[in-house]
């Protein structure tokens, strides 16, 4: 399962980023996909994902501040970030459940600066 991401860099904080992540269309449909996060030292931790019904699940650390949504025309999962805070630097990682199994994107740097 190839799970291609993009939008990751460098940005001040208090500003907005957008991940994309782009997905076989076979493994985008229906199948819940989202995004996860490492920060240097730290576990993986859930940024947000959404159901195959669009409906979206949010880790305590960015509600209200990240949105999630997906495309089916594209076959792409979106992650609109905004209000970036220091903490919120790490690899982002996408990720998707399909048959029973978790794949990974390679993950995308944010680096926020002060």
């Amino acid at each position: 399962v190839q799970l291609v991401e993009s939008g990751g860099g460098l940005v001040q904080a208090g500003g907005s980023l957008r991940l994309s992540c782009s997905a076989p269309e076979d493994i985008f449909s229906g199948n819940e996909m989202g995004w996860y996060r490492q920060a240097p030292g730290k576990r993986r931790e859930l940024v947000a994902r959404i159901t195959g019904g669009g409906r979206p699940i949010y880790g305590d650390v960015v509600k209200g501040r990240f949105t999630i949504s997906r495309d089916g025309a594209k076959n792409t999962v979106f992650l609109q970030m905004s209000s970036l805070k220091l903490e919120d630097a790490a690899v982002y990682y996408c990720w998707v459940y399909h048959h029973y199994r978790d794949y990974w994107g390679r993950g995308t740097q944010v680096t926020v600066s002060s």
